[in-house]
């Protein structure tokens, strides 16, 4: 294997660190405060369902609405987002999430609750969250000079995914003390503060997009994607990767480990999988390698732990497999979207994120409504023995591309 490059740490410290920029401070407390609220959702969501009497269908089919609306939404939120503002795209995104997320918990806990309307209004979530993520992939590079932009990149993902670590692990014992719907109240209230931060931003927009439909524009992020064979190749593995894990973790899951060891093993579960992402996030404060992409596709290949620990009975094993594949996820994470913004031009920056967005996550909703019908008739286990085989093939394929492997990091501060 060949070694990793490892920026000296005296020089990492010599460096005024992101946080000292007050847009970076904004930007992440926002993110970072909406993440805690929605690691709490999902584990509330699940029981939610299954408290109206729902099946393992019922719930992949509510989670699939979701997906399938933040996916068909985000190439608009990405033309958008280099067309107008994206601290707006951000703001006004966070007001209409906390506003949906109260009537759901409100509609939950005064029982008024049922599938097809968590269905609806998982669709409007959907939506609005689809927006603006583009805009708030991409802002990241507005808030701080481009020398500290990879620590900045990998603080970001340290502090979010800190949050959701406690978000996941809360959200089991909310769920199990006080109900679903209170629990997704702390959402609301969540997305209320990171809209505030959002706002409070002063950044310099990017030069906006003229001249052209948004279908052109369109156009010119799938070109900007295309010209870049290690784009469109770690994007394709990443449609294998949520095609199959997101009905491993938003369905299978909850009711294996929810069902068979206990509401909070699940929480806790997820909670370590946040831990994973914490150690990883650190690593990659100090570690800046020279090939990151390459190196982020090793650590990416934990990441099929996860399901194959679903299988067992052992609290601890599950808390491992889901450890090893935060921690995995998470270097790859950091990699990918350093890769991202340093390659690609400012002003096509937000529709290459959502051609990532989209094609990444095109297949989930299939693998969500499909996920419950065919684990149920081939048994959970052995589904996911299968979706753990996948995973690992789809992760291996892009270390066998050169694009990927000889990649380099255009600074490593």
């Amino acid at each position: 294997m060949p070694p990793m490059n490892v920026t000296p740490a005296a020089t990492a410290v010599r460096r005024p660190g992101p946080l000292r920029h007050r847009n970076f401070r904004l930007l992440v407390t926002g993110a970072s405060t909406s993440a805690l609220g929605n690691a709490i959702t999902p584990v509330a969501l699940a029981f939610a369902v299954l408290d109206l009497g729902g099946s393992a269908s019922d719930l992949g089919m509510v989670v699939a609405a979701f997906a399938l609306a933040e996916v068909v939404t985000t190439l608009f939120g990405g033309v958008l987002g280099d067309r107008t503002s994206r601290r707006m795209m951000m703001s006004g995104s966070a007001a209409g999430s906390a506003l949906v997320q109260a009537v759901v918990a409100g509609t939950l806990v005064a029982d008024v609750a049922t599938i097809p309307l968590l269905t609806v209004l998982g669709v409007v979530t959907g939506c609005l969250s689809a927006l603006s993520q583009p805009s708030a992939s991409a802002m990241t590079r507005m808030t701080v000079p481009a020398d500290v932009l990879s620590r900045a990149i990998a603080m970001r993902s340290l502090l979010q995914t800190t949050a959701s670590m406690v978000g996941f692990a809360v959200g089991g014992v909310l769920v199990a003390g006080i109900g679903p719907g209170w629990a997704i109240a702390v959402d609301a209230a969540t997305f209320v503060v990171a809209a505030v931060c959002f706002a409070a931003l002063r950044v310099e927009q990017a030069p906006a997009t003229t001249g052209g439909t948004i279908l052109a524009e369109l156009r010119e992020g799938f070109a900007e994607v295309r010209t870049r064979r290690w784009l469109w190749i770690c994007i394709l593995m990443a449609l294998v990767y949520h095609l199959m894990f997101g009905g491993a973790q938003g369905v299978v899951g909850p009711i294996v480990v929810g069902e068979g060891i206990g509401r909070d093993a699940w929480g806790f579960a997820l909670g370590a999988m946040m831990v994973g992402f914490v150690v990883g996030g650190l690593l990659c404060l100090r570690w800046h390698p020279r090939r990151g992409l390459f190196w982020g596709s090793v650590f990416l290949c934990l990441t099929p732990l996860f399901p194959l620990a679903m299988v067992s009975d052992r609290l601890s094993v599950i808390l491992l497999g889901a450890f090893l594949h935060g921690f995995g996820l998470q270097v790859y994470d950091v990699q990918w979207n350093a890769s991202i913004q340093e390659q690609v031009p400012d002003a096509k920056l937000s529709r290459v994120y959502s051609v990532d967005v989209a094609g990444s996550f095109v297949a989930r909703p299939v693998g969500l409504a499909l996920t419950g019908p065919l684990a149920e008739a081939v048994g959970f286990d052995r589904w996911l023995f299968l979706v753990a085989g996948v995973m690992l093939l789809a992760e291996i394929a892009p270390l066998l591309v050169r694009d990927v492997r000889r990649l380099e990091r255009v600074a490593t501060g």
